[in-house]
């Protein structure tokens, strides 16, 4: 069983932690506020590292691979 589950009826079925309420947005959404790790460790004590580092992989997988980015 991976750290990242969807479950419908935990939030709405969005992405989250195993066995928490975190969803992965949230992981992305403050890392890219600019918290860092430690800081989201600190915040969501029941986090690991390893939790974070699995949203930031799942998010990586949901990205098209074999498309190029052209700026707008």
């Amino acid at each position: 069983m991976g750290r990242i589950t969807a479950n419908a009826a935990v939030m709405a079925g969005a992405p989250v932690v195993r066995g928490t309420r975190i969803t992965v947005s949230a992981i992305l959404g403050q890392l890219a506020a600019g918290a860092t790790v430690d800081e989201l460790l600190s915040d969501y004590p029941s986090l690991t590292r390893d939790d974070v580092y699995a949203a930031l992989a799942f998010a990586a997988g949901a990205m098209p691979q074999e498309r190029p980015f052209v700026a707008a």
